[in-house]
């Protein structure tokens, strides 16, 4: 069983950075594919970007292309999501997920807690 725990989250302004990092236990992500989602409050789980087993495919929703990347560390134990001019509309939690099936848009098998980021204007 994979345990993912998420860090890095805060309060920002817009146009500021942050980077997010997922960190698995009892489990890395050299053999699954892991994925940011974020839900902003009232509204649905949000695809934000994922990160193919082999790390050299990625999937970024088109409000975050050019200003968020995801990548991995050397032992695929932790996952990041580097964010960078952030706008309000970033705000929401965002959680790590890993082990998607039908690609890194479809199901995912784990799921982190999440961590806060809000964005003020």
């Amino acid at each position: 069983q994979v345990q993912l725990v998420e860090s890095g989250g805060g309060s920002v302004q817009g146009g500021d950075s942050l980077r997010l990092s997922c960190t698995a236990s009892g489990g890395t992500f050299s053999s699954i594919g892991a994925g940011w989602f974020r839900q902003a409050p009232g509204k649905e789980r949000e695809f934000v970007v994922g990160i193919s087993v082999s790390g050299r495919t990625t999937d970024y929703t088109d409000s975050v292309k050019g200003r968020f990347t995801i990548s991995r560390n050397s032992a695929k134990t932790t996952v990041y999501l580097q964010m960078n001019s952030l706008k309000p509309e970033d705000t929401g939690v965002y959680l790590c997920a890993a082990g998607w099936i039908g690609g890194p848009t479809g199901t995912y098998k784990y799921w982190g807690q999440g961590t806060q980021v809000t964005v003020s204007s």
